[in-house]
């Protein structure tokens, strides 16, 4: 892919335009980000203080059977793997390179390159940083679980679940509620 920003955002815009939310909530989302992707040069730079674009891993094994998660140290919440853009405006290979880097795992690939799941949530005033939207796009990996796992220092923790397990793990509502779904449709 080019390294053209203007490229890569027109990927992006893309592939937001080609996806087909599961609800109307994700569907208020990809406007959401539509808006923030056309409006705003800077969208993928955390110096946009307000939101910026962040990419995140629903890392799950090829049966389709467990989820790879992570107890977030900043967030105190067990999480998917993911980060912030910094800049780069091709999302798949950020949420790549988060994986590599959360988790030390090199056995992982893209399952189709399109986009998994769509979230905007907000992240808390911390060290002078103030409150501010991740405009999250979300893509499906496999992963091997025979690998072994290196945490960094951005977890407390981080392990294989079960996808039945991990539905206790989060609220009925939460966003990660909904890939847990999606994954166990197509498993079926």
């Amino acid at each position: 892919m080019s390294s053209s920003p203007n490229f890569d955002k027109q990927v992006l815009r893309n592939m937001l335009t080609a996806y087909e939310p599961s609800s109307e909530v994700e569907k208020a989302f990809r406007e959401r980000m539509l808006f923030l992707l056309n409006n705003y040069p800077n969208c993928f730079e955390r110096s946009l203080l307000h939101a910026h674009f962040t990419a995140s891993a629903w890392l799950v094994n090829r049966e389709l059977t467990h989820c790879l998660l992570t107890h977030h140290a900043k967030l105190n919440r067990w999480l998917q793997l993911g980060g912030h853009a910094d800049g780069d405006s091709e999302l798949r290979r950020v949420c790549l390179k988060e994986v590599t880097e959360e988790s030390g795992l090199k056995d992982i690939c893209l399952a189709d390159g399109e986009i998994f799941d769509l979230d905007i949530h907000f992240i808390p005033e911390r060290k002078g940083i103030p409150g501010h939207d991740h405009y999250d796009v979300r893509f499906l990996v496999y992963g091997n679980m025979d690998e072994t796992i290196q945490i960094n220092h951005e977890s407390n923790s981080m392990k294989w679940v079960k996808l039945e397990e991990a539905k206790t793990y989060f609220l009925e509502n939460d966003s990660i509620s909904r890939m847990i779904s999606k994954t166990e449709k197509l498993r079926n």
